[in-house]
């Protein structure tokens, strides 16, 4: 199969320029709020510090805790099941469907399930699955991938949505007002929350304490597909897990601060067992977590919380918008995530990277982002899954920086086809650097020519 070209698919966004102006302006402005409330907490880093010790604590004792959750949740009157991956999940939530003749189901937002292409799964065995989430729904609506995990939609303009409901809700076209839009959602979303057979969320945290799961919205869909449906279905990835209810709060002004720079989330939600003639599932699935849970110098990657905060700061998301990565979880953490789940497919993505460290820095629960990309970077090198370009460049370089001959041979060299290949060559798609920038006019002597100059000038003048 052939890898996902992150940078060819970013330079469609990148051309885009009122597409890639707005992106990156909503973007920017998410994680300059988000250092504003910071800010307004003198204890944030201790906070920070806090949930990563928390969540290692958690994840370092998580048979222990997965089995206090499940009998907890048994006890609240949940059904609880295993998935070991994609495919379970999937079989497992289908027969609940099948058992009880389900064939519509409104959904909250869910990373897991898009994940596991449960959505799709469904669709193709005659099961209607509506996206509740008005980012998720104009994505569907779309026939798109999430481009962002907090605000999937986000790199669409009002525009694109007003036409895109015009054809699928027979709305006006031309108005793109935010409150009609949301109107026109609504409306359509009611017919459905009214005959849905079932209700579907994820789970933000899951309490091992109770047995009972919390879900944090802005718009309040999940809890109408968790409260108004007969049967209430939840997907909880078993990193998700949290020891006591006392941490919940510690958790949620993290979450909300770092993910939109919002003070809190409008809707933090509680699920401790079914309303009176529901009946709720939960659906714990590892697909893959275990094996990280097993790497030591990955595992830490499995304490994200999916707050965004790396993708609202990264230069590379910003700019080339989240569709470009073609992988359910996209920027940084999609750089670390992806190849874990297909090293060939996702091998580029380590490469779509600046180093700034900005990522690491926003991170809440303190996940070291760059190095976990420092690690995929030379796995990829290992494994022979790079670019053949990169091998070359890297052995070129490793052959000039042997020594002090080969360096200054290497910077006369490379001086000398500045000034003398012709400028048709050097301005040409050949050189990808000329594409979108101007090239610089070349000094008259390398850096090391000067230097020495200076110095022995220097040498001169004292002598006198």
């Amino acid at each position: 199969m052939k890898q996902i070209d992150q940078v060819a698919n970013g330079a469609k966004f990148i051309a885009d320029t009122p597409h890639r102006e707005s992106h990156d302006k909503c973007l920017w402005a998410a994680r300059i709020r988000r250092d504003k409330v910071a800010q307004q907490i003198p204890e944030w880093e201790e906070m920070r510090l806090l949930a990563s010790e928390i969540k290692k604590h958690t994840l370092s004792h998580l048979d222990y805790y997965l089995d206090e959750f499940e009998k907890n949740a048994i006890a609240n009157g949940i059904h609880v099941h295993w998935a070991k991956d994609a495919q379970e999940h999937n079989e497992l939530i289908y027969e609940i469907f099948k058992s009880h003749n389900v064939k519509t189901v409104t959904k909250g937002k869910s990373m897991l399930m898009d994940e596991c292409e449960m959505r799709e799964y469904m669709t193709e065995r005659g099961i209607d699955i509506f996206e509740a989430d008005l980012g998720e729904r104009i994505q569907q609506l779309s026939n798109e991938r999430a481009s962002h995990i907090v605000m999937p939609a986000i790199h669409k303009l009002r525009g694109d949505v007003s036409r895109l409901f015009a054809d699928h809700m027979n709305s006006d076209p031309d108005n793109d007002d935010p409150h009609y839009l949301n109107s026109v959602m609504r409306a359509d979303m009611r017919k459905n929350y009214i005959k849905a057979d079932a209700g579907m969320s994820g789970a933000n945290f899951a309490i091992a304490e109770t047995g009972g799961i919390v879900v944090c919205t802005n718009e309040g869909n999940a809890d109408i597909s968790a409260n108004v449906p007969p049967l209430y279905v939840v997907s909880v990835g078993i990193e998700k897990l949290i020891p006591r209810a006392s941490d919940v709060p510690l958790f949620v002004r993290l979450l909300s601060r770092s993910a939109l720079g919002f003070h809190v989330t409008q809707y933090t939600s509680h699920y401790h067992g079914p309303r009176e003639g529901q009946e709720m599932h939960i659906v714990i699935v590892d697909n893959g977590r275990s094996e990280r849970l097993a790497t030591p110098e990955y595992w830490e990657v499995l304490k994200c919380i999916r707050c965004s905060a790396c993708l609202n700061t990264c230069p590379v998301y910003r700019r080339s918008g989240g569709l470009s990565y073609d992988a359910t979880y996209m920027g940084p953490i999609g750089i670390v995530l992806e190849p874990s789940y297909d090293l060939h497919l996702y091998a580029q993505l380590p490469y779509s990277c600046t180093h700034c460290g900005s990522c690491g820095n926003v991170c809440p629960v303190q996940v070291p982002l760059p190095s976990l990309i420092f690690r995929w970077r030379n796995i990829l090198v290992d494994k022979k899954e790079d670019l053949l370009v990169h091998r070359f460049q890297m052995d070129a370089a490793a052959i000039a920086l042997k020594n002090e001959f080969r360096l200054s041979w290497a910077e006369k060299f490379a001086l000398s086809a500045l000034k003398n290949t012709p400028s048709r060559i050097l301005n040409s798609k050949l050189n990808d650097w000329a594409v979108n920038h101007t090239n610089p006019v070349p000094p008259e002597e390398t850096f090391r020519e000067f230097y020495k100059k200076q110095e022995k000038q220097n040498k001169s003048k004292l002598d006198q």
